[in-house]
C-alpha cells in the first residue's frame, strides 16, 4: 500500500493545524493528552429539539424504529433521512445505482467513500470542515435538522455516517434501528425517484471543488470539529506508553489473533498492543438491530472492556469501530472516540508496534 513519507504526513498535518478549521488538509497529529482532557465535552451544533421534538418529549435515544421514523416522515419537515450504504469493495455492488432503484421516501445519499479526505492514500478517511460543510449543504442539510441514518445492510455503514456528523457537532443525529430492510418488513414503502436524487453527486462535486482549491458558494451548514471524537495515528501511539484510554476492535477474532492475512495488501496480521476485540456483529441481533443496553454491557464486560474508563475504537479502514461507538452511545456513553485510519493504517506502518495470538510453532 502506497503511504505518504513521514516527513510528508508530518507536514500536512503541521498545515492542518495551521490553516484553521477550514483548511481542507485533514487535522491529524493532535497530542494525545489534548484528547483525553476533552473526552466527553460534546458540543451540539444548533437546532433545537422543541423544533421537532415537541419540547424534547419526542427525542429518541441512538436509535429510531421504522415506525417512529414513518409517523414523522411526512409531518415533520426537520427531519432528513440519509442513505448511508456502502460496501467493501470485494463485494462488487454499485451504492448509488441501489439507491436509486429503491430508497426511503426523501432519503439523500451520502457517499461516504467521496466525502472524505481525498488527498489521503487510505480509504474513506475523514474530510476536513470545509469539504464536509459544502457536502452536507449540498445534500440539503441544515444544522437544526434532525437525521436518520440508515443502510441497505441493517446496521453497517450507516454507523460511520452518524458519526461523522458527530465529530462535526452534530447530535441530532440518529440511526434507523435495521435499515433499510427491517423498513421494508415493517411494510413501509421505498421510492426510486425524486428530486433528491442529485443531491448525492453534488455533494461528492463540492467535496472535489473544496480540495482542488475551486471557488464554492457560502455553506448554508457549518461544521464544528469535536477533536475528542476521533484519534489519530499518533495519538495511538501516545496511548501505548500511558494507556489512559482502552483501545477496542471491531474486527473479527482471526484478523485481531493475526492468524488469516488481512484483506489489503501490504497490512501486517495482529492488533495494536493492550487492545481488546469485540467483533461488532456481537452487538447486533440476528435481524442487524442494535441490542439493548444491558445486552451490550455484558457483550463488553466480557471482552473485558471497562464502560467506565474512556475508550477508543478501532477496525479495519474506520467504518465498523463506528458500530462499537453507537453501541456504547446507546448504553450513555457519549464520548467514545474512533480511530480514523484503524488497522489499515496501523497495520501498513514500519514505526508501529503489532501483537498477535497466533500460535507459535513447537
Amino acid at each position: 500500500m502506497r503511504r505518504l513519507p513521514v516527513a510528508a504526513v508530518g507536514m500536512v498535518a503541521t498545515m492542518a493545524m495551521v490553516g484553521g478549521p477550514k483548511s481542507p488538509m485533514r487535522s491529524s497529529g493532535r497530542e494525545p493528552s489534548t484528547a483525553i482532557a476533552s473526552l466527553g465535552q460534546v458540543r451540539a451544533a444548533g437546532g433545537t429539539a422543541s423544533e421537532v421534538g415537541r419540547d424534547g418529549k419526542d427525542e429518541p435515544q441512538t436509535v429510531v424504529t421504522p415506525q417512529w421514523l414513518h409517523d414523522r416522515l411526512e409531518s415533520d419537515t426537520k427531519i432528513k433521512v440519509v442513505d448511508a450504504s456502502w460496501y467493501m469493495p470485494n463485494e462488487k455492488r454499485d451504492t448509488l445505482k441501489e439507491y436509486k432503484e429503491g430508497h426511503i421516501p426523501g432519503a439523500v445519499f451520502f457517499d461516504l467513500e467521496k466525502i472524505s479526505d481525498v488527498t489521503s492514500d487510505m480509504p474513506h478517511m475523514l474530510p476536513s470542515e470545509a469539504a464536509f460543510e459544502q457536502a452536507a449543504s449540498a445534500l440539503g442539510i441544515q444544522n437544526d435538522d434532525w437525521l436518520v441514518v440508515y443502510d441497505t445492510k441493517g446496521l453497517f455503514s450507516a454507523a460511520r455516517v452518524w458519526w461523522m456528523f458527530r465529530v462535526f457537532g452534530h447530535e441530532k443525529v440518529w440511526i434507523l434501528d435495521g435499515g433499510l430492510p427491517n423498513w421494508k418488513a415493517s411494510g413501509f414503502p421505498t421510492k426510486s425517484e425524486g428530486p433528491q436524487l442529485l443531491r448525492g453527486e453534488e455533494a461528492v462535486a463540492a467535496v472535489q471543488k473544496v480540495y482542488s482549491g475551486k471557488e464554492v458558494p457560502k455553506s448554508q451548514y457549518k461544521a464544528t470539529l469535536q477533536p475528542h471524537l476521533v484519534w489519530s495515528v499518533e495519538q495511538v501511539k501516545g496511548n501505548l506508553q500511558d494507556k489512559e484510554v482502552q483501545v477496542i476492535d471491531a474486527r473479527g477474532k482471526p484478523r485481531f489473533d493475526g492468524t488469516v492475512p488481512e484483506p489489503r495488501k501490504g497490512v501486517r496480521g495482529g492488533h495494536i498492543p493492550g487492545s481488546k476485540c469485540v467483533p461488532f456483529p456481537e452487538v447486533l441481533s440476528p435481524s442487524g438491530t442494535l441490542l439493548t443496553p444491558e445486552e451490550l454491557g455484558s457483550k463488553f464486560k466480557n471482552a473485558g472492556v471497562s464502560t467506565e474508563g474512556p475508550i477508543v475504537a478501532s477496525c479495519g479502514t474506520g467504518v465498523t469501530a463506528c458500530i462499537l461507538a453507537l453501541a456504547l452511545h446507546r448504553m450513555g456513553k457519549q464520548d467514545v472516540a474512533v480511530y480514523d485510519g484503524s488497522w489499515t493504517e496501523w497495520g501498513s506502518r514500519s514505526d508501529t508496534p503489532v501483537e498477535t495470538n497466533a500460535p507459535t510453532a513447537a
